[in-house]
């Protein structure tokens, strides 16, 4: 009898690994079958590689700003850089023409300055500066497990926003061409510079 259960032991033994490789080989198999999405600022070779949402929750592929030169800000409705909304939308009014699109990122890790719902933050951009460029869905800028694929990816270019209304200047391919800390205005003649140029090219 002792014997029986120590052959039985030592099949289980000889089974259960076997068992638990196929199903790992099983799992690896289809994780390599399994189309990688794009929406990995990692993996993304460019911005405009990049998949999120509009702010109304919308699917939004950024591969439609392809070939445009874009202006990455993220941006929040409570904080003493908030009334750089009114520049951005006029830089966004006279340039859009041109192949260039002011692109907004609401974000709360700054202050809490950004609590607002969807709705909340549509209707005030709207109201209070009649925004009309692109608005995204709320995004964790920071570096860590929730940061947005977006900010993953302009973190490549070696900053990340220190407070509200930082801003990208991303080239017609989708690269970082400058970055601009909150301060810097969107009438500031640096920044200004920075998207002519990138227009230029």
């Amino acid at each position: 009898m002792l014997s029986i259960r120590v052959k039985e032991n030592t099949v289980l033994k000889m089974l259960i690994p076997a068992a638990l490789m196929a199903a790992g080989g099983l799992s690896l198999a289809l994780h390599a079958q399994a189309p990688q999405p794009s929406a990995s600022g990692g993996a993304a070779k460019s911005l405009y590689d990049l998949k999120t949402r509009t702010l109304e929750g919308k699917p939004a592929d950024l591969g439609m700003y392809r070939g445009q030169v874009s202006l990455v800000v993220n941006v929040a409705s409570k904080c003493g850089f908030t009334p750089q909304y009114e520049g951005l939308e006029k830089l966004h009014a006279e340039l859009h023409g041109k192949g260039f699109n002011v692109l907004g990122f609401p974000s709360n890790d700054f202050g809490g300055q950004e609590p607002g719902t969807p709705e909340e933050i549509g209707a005030f951009c709207r109201l209070t500066y009649g925004v009309t460029f692109p608005m995204f869905e709320k995004v964790v800028t920071r570096q860590g497990v929730e940061q947005s694929p977006v900010y993953g990816f302009l973190f490549k270019s070696g900053n990340l926003p220190k407070w509200n209304f930082a801003k990208y200047v991303v080239g017609k391919d989708g690269q970082v061409l400058a970055f601009f800390p909150s301060a810097v205005t969107p009438e500031d003649p640096a920044l200004r510079g920075a998207i002519s140029k990138a227009l230029a090219q």
